[in-house]
């Protein structure tokens, strides 16, 4: 069976692993999921308990959830490569470093203004300045790591790149930094935007003609996937 990756819209991290998943070029589909309306149904729990996206369905028929236990499976595929390396090597510690990084500062940085912007109206200024703090230290964080490489392990793109290039783009949403004081960040933000499979997961997203530079051999509906037999 090919996986699937059930990702959400609008704007979700699951982003990354589309780009990923091109990157590596292995047959795969995709669900789409609305947030907060699907995400939250009881038949998406079915899928993940906890209700958020990205989960994927292996090719083995295991559902694994979270980017970054999703981005390391997918990095098995991808050793050779170069878009991610071998368990136990220093390759592979820099990768799960910079990617526990972006799951939990980067990532974690905009969650104030998620909420304000699920839950207007409940005088939330304080945490709009909270939110907006907090990117910039990771912004700010992330330019210093970023300082004299080309991409965010070196001189080549590994799945660390691919995650970014989904959150990256949540100060489009929520304007609370100018990504262009922040050179480093700005330049690999702009590389990322003229990659196939970058254009090609913001397509898809948006609902847009797209064509796979990847494995990508469909969409597939959540009824039909919940009908599929168990592993």
């Amino acid at each position: 069976m090919q996986p699937i990756l059930f990702y959400g819209v609008p704007e979700g991290c699951s982003f990354g692993s589309i780009v990923a998943l091109e990157w590596l070029g292995i047959p795969y589909r995709l669900c789409r999921i609305a947030m907060p309306e699907v995400v939250q149904s009881e038949a998406y729990r079915r899928i993940n308990p906890v209700g958020e996206t990205p989960a994927l369905l292996t090719g083995s028929g295991a559902v694994l959830t979270e980017s970054m236990a999703i981005l390391n499976h997918l990095g098995s595929q991808g050793i050779a490569q170069g878009l991610a390396f071998a368990q136990g090597s220093s390759g592979f510690d820099r990768l799960n470093a910079m990617l526990a990084f972006l799951n939990t500062s980067f990532f974690n940085a905009f969650s104030p203004l998620w909420h304000t912007l699920e839950h207007p109206g409940e005088g939330n200024a304080a945490l709009v300045a909270y939110g907006r703090s907090l990117v910039a230290k990771a912004h700010a964080e992330l330019e210093a790591m970023l300082d004299g490489k080309d991409w965010l392990l070196g001189d080549r793109p590994t799945l660390a790149d691919a995650y970014f290039a989904g959150i990256a783009r949540w100060t489009d949403v929520h304007p609370v930094v100018d990504r262009r004081t922040y050179p480093c960040l700005q330049r690999l933000f702009q590389r990322l935007q003229d990659d196939p499979a970058v254009r090609f997961a913001y397509a898809v997203e948006h609902e847009q003609s797209a064509r796979s530079a990847g494995g990508f051999v469909g969409h597939v509906d959540l009824t039909d996937v919940l009908r599929l037999p168990p592993a």
